[in-house]
């Protein structure tokens, strides 16, 4: 499973000494240093808000809990790259590469000569090395997946999927307007063309228990996935979890943190070595935040932990994953 490099540090199969797969350490090996990610809002909208599907979206979702503030669909692509830009360089100096990242609702959701013109106008950006297209599994087709291996081909490319959970009855309680066929179909026709492919999962949704999620991770496993986020069920303001959490807050069982890490820990455990783990927990804006509060802990302070637990454990991704 691993090797000793010639410092002595102990090396995991993804060719660092951290006990998982870490994104900042796949940048690394990627790019020869740090990469940072430019949050975009392009104006998209989401088959599920705007009556394709539905007009209620997602039962989580309010997309103003985590957009930073220079990212408003009123600037142009460009202009949010560069207040981008500039704020991160406020924040990391060493910073020198960058990927314009598409996050905020569908973003493969208009016609192909669309993306051609927003996607052309961030890769036009003298630092903008690729691109991170945030988007549904539903809100993409053959000949935009075409496209963006043509642009894979020159530039790095990552699509990455809203999926949720791996379970039909999950989605459907979400009123997430597509079932986890869609999103095997999606995530296998992106790894196809050869392109970067994400997906998101949230932790704790309801009526989902710890085994379930446990036993999501086999199935998980088994995409041909390049990275994947984790985030905790976070109730913010403006959506309908928000309204059922204030009418039957027993419908809800969140997490505490320790409790949150350690299944974490089980999880990371069983998934595969080879996928990327980009994240473990999401942090709403406070604004927006109504539970659960952990309060005033960062998401890196989170992740020390979590690395702690994986070190006073002797554990490490993929320990008992079995192809």
């Amino acid at each position: 499973m691993a090797t000793f490099a010639a410092k002595e540090l102990f090396m995991y199969k993804w060719g660092d000494n951290r006990r998982f797969n870490s994104y900042a350490g796949y940048i690394k090996r990627k790019f020869g240093g740090r990469v940072q990610k430019l949050t975009l809002d392009a104006g998209f909208t989401c088959p599920n808000r705007d009556g394709t599907i539905s007009i209620g979206g997602c039962a989580y979702c309010n997309n103003d809990s985590f957009n930073p503030n220079y990212c408003t669909p009123n600037k142009s692509i460009t202009q949010q790259l560069s207040e981008g830009i500039d704020f991160h360089n406020f924040r990391y100096r060493r910073v020198e590469k960058y990927l314009a990242y598409f996050q905020a609702f569908s973003n493969t959701y208009a016609p192909l000569p669309r993306l051609k013109e927003l996607y052309g106008e961030a890769l036009s950006h003298p630092k903008v090395n690729g691109l991170v297209v945030g988007t549904r599994p539903d809100c993409i087709d053959e000949e935009k997946l075409d496209y963006l291996a043509e642009l894979a081909k020159e530039y790095y490319v990552s699509v990455e999927y809203g999926v949720e959970s791996c379970y039909n009855r999950t989605l459907k309680r979400i009123n997430r307007g597509h079932d986890f066929e869609k999103s095997v179909w999606a995530i296998e026709q992106t790894a196809r063309r050869g392109l970067n492919v994400g997906a998101h999962f949230i932790i704790g949704l309801p009526g989902e228990s710890r085994a379930d999620l446990v036993s999501q991770t086999e199935i998980v496993s088994q995409l041909p996935l390049t990275t994947i986020k984790f985030h905790q069920l976070q109730i913010v303001r403006n959506t309908s979890f928000a309204l059922e959490y204030e009418k039957t807050p027993e419908a809800f069982n969140f997490f505490g943190i320790d409790e949150y890490l350690e299944l974490m820990v089980e999880i990371v455990e069983r998934l595969t070595p080879s996928i990327v783990i980009e994240r473990f927990t999401g942090e709403a804006s406070p604004r927006t935040l109504i539970a659960p509060i952990w309060g005033k802990y960062r998401s890196d302070q989170l992740l020390q932990k979590f690395e702690n637990l994986l070190e006073q454990k002797d554990t490490w991704q993929g320990k008992f994953f079995s192809s």
